[in-house]
């Protein structure tokens, strides 16, 4: 129904902009997934990846701005990148990656500022 849909929305939106929220939910939503073989186990970790991915992309419409929302939840998608543990951060990364892309493509401004500019801080530094 609507209404659960809606419900579930706004608790998986106020989730996301909490401190650690993009990770929990990250971690929800792929629980489980990874630990199959084969081309079919894959294209199902490819396919979750790239949904929870169009997730972290769109602005809840509970938050005030668009850029307020990238401010919270652009560091936690760049902390996705440093997960130790190997099995999770290969989903991570995914997630990671296609949600960077995401943002970019829609977004670009907002992107660079808050993905793109502290990502490439490090190699820009180096290379001055």
């Amino acid at each position: 129904p609507a209404w659960l849909r809606r419900l579930c929305g706004q608790l998986l939106s106020e989730r996301l902009m909490r401190p650690n929220g993009v990770q929990a939910v990250v971690r929800g939503i792929m629980e489980g997934t990874g630990g199959g073989a084969g081309a079919e186990a894959a294209a199902v970790d490819w396919r979750k990846c790239d949904a929870v991915a169009k997730i972290l992309a769109s602005c809840p419409q509970q938050c005030l701005s668009l850029e307020d929302y990238y401010k919270l939840v652009c560091p936690q998608i760049l902390d996705l990148l440093h997960i130790q543990d190997k099995l999770t951060a290969r989903q991570f990364q995914r997630v990671a990656t296609t949600t960077l892309l995401t943002m970019v493509k829609e977004h670009p401004q907002l992107a660079e500022e808050h993905l793109l500019q502290p990502l490439l801080s490090p190699l820009l530094r180096c290379s001055e």
